[in-house]
């Protein structure tokens, strides 16, 4: 009997050991799980995109988490700022005020961007329509601003990309990526707990129409249907699905250029140097050198001498009229397709909804003088121009803004020249991080539980295995 007192004792202390360990792995799963799950630092990315207009340039701000990168709908708009002056075509004669063109809007970018990431941060400058014309002017014109640009961006504290003109395809193409980016369109994401994705995210792609001041877009895919004109073709494979996306551009129907079109039309309504244009309200009066009209390749220059070089415009304020004037400007007896916009173009039938994003940034006395005409000119833009009839004109939305950040095409334009849209859909873990690390502690803590359960009931204490002696 005395010979089974230190057996006892050994036994105890193995269990006393074996609770010790038991307990240390507990706090360890759990140390380890508390660790990987607690919050990382905020490392957010910055870009900034220069939309360099026809008549105005805006500088836009984005930032993103580093971490979700790839990620859908992550990308956000911080801050817009509005450069003074005309757009960068107007600087065509001025090359020197370049130097200073940009420094209200790159000191904003400065004080909203932390310093310690100036040198990180990316900035695209992309010229648009009104550049588009000044090329077809001139070349050499264009390249020199483009040129001039290039030169003085090192003197501010960001990873200047590059000045370029955008093709009106570009510039289609990055609106329509930019409004079903924000509304979430392209990625659906699944849930080990909800297999199915929700019903809203079955709904078709957005289609986008884009109005500005020289050129006017239109990009959607279309429903089964091929696109007979391939130069309005183009394919997305973007998160694991393919795209097929009509798209066109416009030139010389932004809404300025418009109103030159429809104002020479206008030629033979012209009695001594007065014009009484319907488009205007009653009261307005402007007086203008009638030669400026043409100073844009959107207008032949016609070699005849006009009676008149002074043009006094006078506003009669008469909606149909307006309408009627506006209508000379979209030739729609010719097309040589199956069915077309106008100007001879392909456009095939319209699906789904379409967000369309119109452009008047600040309202000065030119904008408020010519909303008659504005109002007027996007209406027959729809109606004539796109198709649009009264059993799709429910589907068009006015978008100024998707959430926080503006509807055009800046932000698809970022999102391509920095990779941030896959081509293929991510492959994300099944289980969350914080899932993760829950199951593995239950699950260590059952197998403990299971393995010292085990041991008591299959392993017998010494004191026990030879009864009384």
């Amino acid at each position: 009997m005395e010979g089974t007192k230190p057996k006892r004792y050994g036994s105890r202390n193995i269990l006393v050991i074996l609770g010790f360990l038991f307990f240390l792995a507990v706090i360890a799963l759990i140390t380890v799980g508390v660790t990987q799950n607690k919050p990382l630092p905020e490392n957010v990315k910055y870009g900034i995109v220069l939309d360099a207009g026809s008549s105005h340039t805006n500088m836009y701000i984005y930032n993103w988490p580093a971490e979700k990168e790839n990620d859908t709908g992550v990308v956000q708009q911080v801050e817009v700022c509005y450069v003074q002056g005309s757009g960068i075509s107007g600087l065509a004669h001025k090359i020197e005020d370049i130097n200073s063109y940009l420094n209200k809007c790159m000191d904003r970018a400065q004080e909203v961007i932390p310093k310690e990431q100036h040198r990180q941060t990316p900035v695209y400058l992309g010229a648009t329509a009104g550049m588009r014309l000044l090329r077809m002017e001139s070349s050499d014109l264009a390249d020199k601003v483009l040129e001039t640009f290039q030169k003085v961006f090192p003197s501010y504290p960001f990873d200047f990309q590059g000045a370029r003109i955008i093709t009106g395809q570009e510039e289609g193409a990055y609106g329509w990526i930019t409004i079903n980016y924000l509304l979430g369109k392209f990625n659906q994401r699944f849930s080990w707990l909800n297999l199915l994705p929700k019903k809203e995210s079955l709904q078709e792609t957005f289609g986008a129409l884009d109005l500005g001041g020289a050129s006017t877009q239109i990009t959607f895919v279309p429903l089964n249907e091929q696109i007979e004109s391939p130069d309005n073709s183009l394919h997305f494979r973007l998160y694991g699905k393919n795209y097929d996306v009509y798209t066109h551009s416009f030139l010389c129907y932004g809404k300025d250029q418009a109103l030159r079109l429809k104002v020479v039309s206008n030629i033979q309504d012209v009695e001594n140097g007065l014009l009484r244009d319907p488009c205007f309200h009653p009261g307005y009066e402007k007086d203008m050198d009638f030669r400026e009209f043409f100073n844009t390749p959107c207008i032949p220059k016609d070699e005849k001498s006009f009676p008149f070089q002074r043009l006094k415009i006078q506003g009669t304020g008469n909606y149909s009229a307006c309408l009627q004037s506006i209508r000379k400007i979209f030739n729609t007896t010719y097309c040589p397709y199956s069915r077309c916009s106008f100007n001879g173009v392909f456009l095939p039938f319209l699906q789904g909804d379409f967000g369309i994003k119109t452009q008047f940034p600040l309202i000065k006395e030119k904008y408020l003088s010519e909303y008659c005409f504005s109002g007027t000119y996007i209406l027959a833009l729809l109606q004539l121009g796109y198709r649009f009839t009264e059993n799709n004109w429910e589907n068009i939305q006015f978008m100024g803004k998707i959430g926080e950040s503006d509807a055009g095409w800046t932000l698809g334009y970022m999102l391509n020249l920095t990779n941030m849209i896959p081509a293929e859909s991510q492959r994300n873990p099944p289980l969350t991080h914080s899932t993760y690390v829950f199951l593995m502690v239950l699950f260590s803590l059952i197998v403990l539980a299971v393995f010292f359960i085990g041991w008591l009931i299959f392993r017998k204490p010494s004191c026990l295995q030879k009864g009384a002696v």
